[in-house]
């Protein structure tokens, strides 16, 4: 929870000393939260635990039951929080104010000593508190290994102005409001506990910083997770820890070349409707293009270029018969998941091979051009060659095509020139596209 502030700050340790510990001491205050109307106090199972130590403890409902009109009216100031205490000045109706206390026990030394052990062996614990969360197998382990997080009944002691004996609705309404700030960042029960989350952070670092130096730590990890002893951690979990883990080593090198596609030759036949041949060319495919975005990735700005768009079905078929070069019985299921004729499949597999999607959307395209980019384009023709040297072309739409209707270039949205050549009475791409369509010119065979 972020809504407020945090403030490191020193304070007594109750006999006016400073404490020892006095650098990692965090007070942290959160500004008032607004009014809780139609709302639950608590969502997460944590918040609901608080909320049941609260219950249990208190042994007047009429005052829980001002107490939570308090905090549910937006009454609680601004909650201060440090080891051991929660602090807010409740505001009543009338205007009444009265600093309210609630104190809970902090964990001793040898008490986070075991907390750390334990969370240290098990990354996922760690990895849930910073994405604020408190899954229930953390706080059983640390009750395993002799300390309790969440308070129980009777560890909820309240102090207040009005001198209240037992919970009174202004302690009550702390402890409602506090409920929200715990569901959000369960870093404030630890606080409330005797760590802050930078000190806990700090010494878990430590700690498992000390342990992978130990020397034959990593095979005794190894031989305690074959064993069971050490679960799993999701890697997701373990991205979100990398904070407080050691170091990972750099990521290998390029591979000089994709791996193979793993052969589907076997004894077994295949189930009715597969085509081993057809997996083993999506299986290479896929390593290809695996091991060219690897290449683009581990390329220098590869960062500040723009993610490429995403292929249709019907672009990603003519891809594939481009790039795969398949077997002509999957030539022809390709066609059809392209959208396409078999005989129509070439022309736009000439595309991709010369442009990519972009050269594939000039081949399919044929639309009329706005004035002003039909000015341009007819500017840059005029000015591509000299008169006497220009061919002589007919235009229609976005098509400018060779008087003996052998040669065409076609002028593509992005203001680049598409060559084509006629063959066999069909449209072929001739070449790449260039912005000199008198370059496009000559790719397609013209003089």
């Amino acid at each position: 929870m972020r809504d407020g502030y945090e403030a490191d700050a020193f304070f007594d340790g109750g006999d006016g000393e400073e404490r020892e510990d006095a650098v990692y001491a965090q007070e942290r205050t959160f500004a008032a939260l607004p009014p809780a109307h139609g709302r639950g106090f608590a969502a997460s199972w944590w918040g609901m635990a608080w909320l049941k130590a609260l219950e249990d403890t208190a042994l007047d409902a009429r005052q829980l039951k001002e107490g939570r009109r308090f905090a549910r009216e937006g009454l609680v100031g601004a909650v201060s929080v440090r080891p051991g205490r929660i602090t807010a000045v409740v505001r009543e109706r009338d205007g009444s104010t009265y600093r309210s206390d609630v104190l809970l026990q902090e964990l001793d030394e040898q008490e986070w000593d075991r907390f750390l052990d334990m969370a240290a062996e098990r990354a996922g614990h760690i990895a849930a508190l910073l994405d604020r969360e408190m899954p229930p197998h953390l706080v059983e382990d640390a009750a395993a290994a002799g300390m309790d997080l969440l308070p129980g009944i009777g560890d909820l002691e309240p102090e207040c102005t009005c001198e209240a004996w037992d919970h009174c609705p202004h302690t009550a309404a702390l402890c409602y409001q506090v409920a929200r700030l715990l569901d959000q960042d369960p870093f404030v029960l630890m606080l409330m506990r005797g760590r802050g989350e930078r000190r806990l952070l700090d010494e878990l670092q430590e700690r498992i910083a000390s342990v992978a130096g130990e020397p034959g730590a990593a095979a005794a990890h190894e031989a305690r997770a074959a064993s069971g002893e050490v679960p799993c951690v999701p890697a997701q979990q373990a991205y979100t820890a990398a904070g407080i883990l050691p170091a990972l080593p750099p990521p290998p090198g390029l591979p000089d070349a994709p791996g193979p596609a793993p052969s589907l030759d076997t004894e077994t036949d295949p189930e009715p409707g597969m085509d081993p041949a057809a997996l083993e060319m999506l299986a290479t495919d896929g390593a290809a293009r695996a091991h060219r975005m690897l290449a683009d990735a581990l390329a220098p700005g590869h960062g500040q270029r723009p993610a490429a768009a995403e292929l249709t079905a019907q672009q990603d078929a003519v891809r594939l018969a481009a790039e795969a070069r398949p077997a002509p019985w999957i030539t022809q299921r390709l066609a059809t998941g392209s959208g396409r004729t078999r005989a129509g499949l070439p022309a736009a597999v000439a595309a991709w091979r010369s442009g990519g999607a972009a050269a594939l959307a000039v081949l399919d395209e044929d639309r009329v051009l706005e004035p002003a980019v039909l000015a341009r384009a007819r500017t840059r023709l005029a000015e591509a060659w000299e008169e006497e040297e220009a061919p002589r072309l007919r235009a229609e739409r976005n098509r400018w095509t060779s008087v003996d209707g052998g040669l065409q270039l076609r002028y593509g949205p992005d203001g680049r020139w598409y060559p084509y050549r006629k063959e066999n009475g069909q449209w072929f791409p001739a070449g790449p596209a260039d912005d000199d369509p008198a370059a496009a010119w000559a790719e397609a065979g013209g003089l």
